[in-house]
């Protein structure tokens, strides 16, 4: 006996399925597109995920629809090609704290972990204003109060790509850095939100310290325009062997404001060179905003350290060049100081000035504002080995504070002769 089903009762069928969490498939043009709906609760989407990649990842069409909620209950790393994904809905990681400590991927650098990961070459997503990631970080935050352990799972991985585009997108309450490329050339992203907010940290504490907001290692060519940040640690940082790295029209809202570092913590070459980071909002938040613009290096020599991020062992005596260097354009509201660099990172009283980093042609320009009852307009600590050079304040003109007059006093050392122009006193001249 032969049973017969309407085509109608399949379609019916699969539309169930799609909506109860699933993959469904179509075409646009000559792509295959694959959209991935999400289970609803705490049901592990990422098995369809990885799915739709796997089907529509190598030159199709990945589509995530807006007001869907997908679960992230395990890591993925998916390796993409040739892919366009529209990303219209929000991915949760889980608050399974445990599982991400001892299942994420293990990132050499700082002792970090990842718990979501993209590869490969020429993607573009597209947030739509609506799509992005949430890291859960708040559980973590609470969890930790401040003292941050291993295994905080990073939410926005970029491991060995080239050729991407992230346009209007966001990550929300990352668990550890919000968005790190690690080996990546020519990326753009543009129009991000990056928010880490602890909302039962008492008011002047900071529970969301290592939440930075945009970070770039082994990069050459990446471009980050109108970006937001509000978090307690760095907005962006620019980490070993970046190149050509410009950031346009960027709110920092509470954290440490722009970096440049850390650098040389590892023996080898963490050089970077060409950056330039123009129209910055720098904005004092939960009573805390640390600094402005700054450069920090390590100490020229292998100096025992405590912290998880040097995974106990001695850190430092990395080397490198740091020049050709745009800070410009900043308007400081309350950061506890100006442009600053120090090379006396993982010091521990008895290296000062070792640093084997080599900088110069360094440049902070048109920074208005004011800071938070500062002594000094600006600070340079540089190398008994390597002088710094070439260093300008070119129209720094912040003021004390909100209501202070505008300083131009400054501390240097270990600076070449001349090699600081637009600071006064303090060795700088």
């Amino acid at each position: 006996m032969r049973f017969q089903i309407s085509t109608a009762l399949l379609s019916a069928y699969f539309a169930s399925s799609v909506l109860a969490g699933g993959v469904s498939y179509s075409s646009a043009g000559e792509k295959r597109r694959c959209t991935v709906t999400a289970k609803g609760g705490t049901k592990d989407d990422v098995p369809n995920i990885l799915r739709a990649f796997k089907d529509c990842g190598n030159g199709g069409i990945v589509v995530f629809p807006e007001s869907q909620n997908y679960y992230i209950a395990t890591k993925l790393n998916p390796i993409l090609n040739d892919c366009e994904i529209q990303w219209h809905g929000q991915w949760t990681m889980s608050p399974d704290l445990s599982y991400w400590r001892n299942n994420s991927y293990p990132i050499a650098f700082q002792n970090h972990h990842a718990g979501i990961i993209f590869t490969g070459d020429h993607i573009s997503i597209d947030g739509y204003g609506t799509g992005g990631v949430n890291g859960n970080g708040d559980v973590w935050y609470t969890a930790e109060a401040g003292n941050t352990q291993p295994g905080r799972p990073m939410p926005f991985v970029w491991w060995n790509v080239s050729d991407v585009t992230v346009k209007n997108f966001f990550v929300k309450q990352p668990p550890l850095w919000s968005i790190n490329i690690m080996n990546g050339t020519n990326m753009w992203f543009d129009n991000i939100l990056c928010n880490a907010t602890a909302t039962k940290a008492p008011f002047g504490s900071n529970w969301v310290q290592n939440t930075d907001g945009f970070d770039t290692m082994d990069a050459n060519n990446i471009r980050l325009t109108n970006f937001y940040y509000q978090g307690g640690d760095d907005c962006i940082a620019i980490k070993p062997r970046s190149y050509n790295i410009e950031v346009q029209n960027a709110t920092c809202h509470g954290g440490n404001g722009m970096a440049i570092g850390s650098l040389g913590q590892y023996i080898e070459d963490s050089s970077v060179e060409n950056v330039k980071v123009t129209d910055v909002n720098i904005i004092r938040y939960n009573d805390d905003m640390h600094n402005s613009a700054y450069i920090k290096t390590w100490v020229g020599a292998l100096v025992p350290q405590t912290s998880y991020e040097s995974a106990g062992q001695p850190r430092g005596d990395g080397w490198g060049s740091v020049r050709n260097i745009l800070f410009a354009n900043f308007n400081v509201q309350g950061a506890d100081s100006g442009p600053a660099i120090t090379q006396d990172n993982g010091n521990n009283g008895s290296f000062s000035g070792t640093s084997l980093m080599d900088l110069s042609n360094i440049i902070f320009e048109n920074f208005t504002g004011y800071l938070n009852n500062a002594s000094t307009l600006g600070s340079v600590s540089c190398s008994t080995l390597h002088p710094c050079y070439n260093i300008a304040f070119n129209n720094v003109t912040l003021k004390a504070n909100e209501t202070g007059p505008v300083t131009d006093a400054g501390t240097c050392k270990y600076i070449a002769p001349h090699g600081v122009t637009g600071l006064e006193g303090g060795g700088c001249s």
